[in-house]
């Protein structure tokens, strides 16, 4: 069996999504959407998010969209706002 080689942090998330649903997910819901590598999965994206961005993940779900990118949908922890992390981000 071949074992996969570790994705880091930085190659697993890849950019924060902007787009006017992803921003109304921001203020309604406390997700943020980032685009992340087709190879990592929720536990990879989840130890990315909470070490790149020192937040705590209450929940992901994730989805491979039809242009053949794979989105996260990051939900916070309610100690963590989403819309201070789009601030840190460059979203906002």
């Amino acid at each position: 069996m071949i074992e996969l080689a570790k994705l880091t942090p930085q190659e697993v998330i890849k950019y924060p999504l902007i787009s006017e649903d992803a921003v109304s997910l921001i203020e309604s819901e406390n997700k943020i959407v980032f685009i992340v590598d087709l190879k990592a999965g929720k536990r990879d994206i989840i130890q990315a998010i909470e070490s790149l961005y020192e937040v705590e993940v209450e929940g992901i779900n994730t989805v491979i969209t039809s242009e053949g990118t794979k989105k996260a949908y990051v939900k916070l922890m309610p100690d963590f706002k989403a819309a201070d992390l789009a601030i840190k981000l460059g979203i906002f």
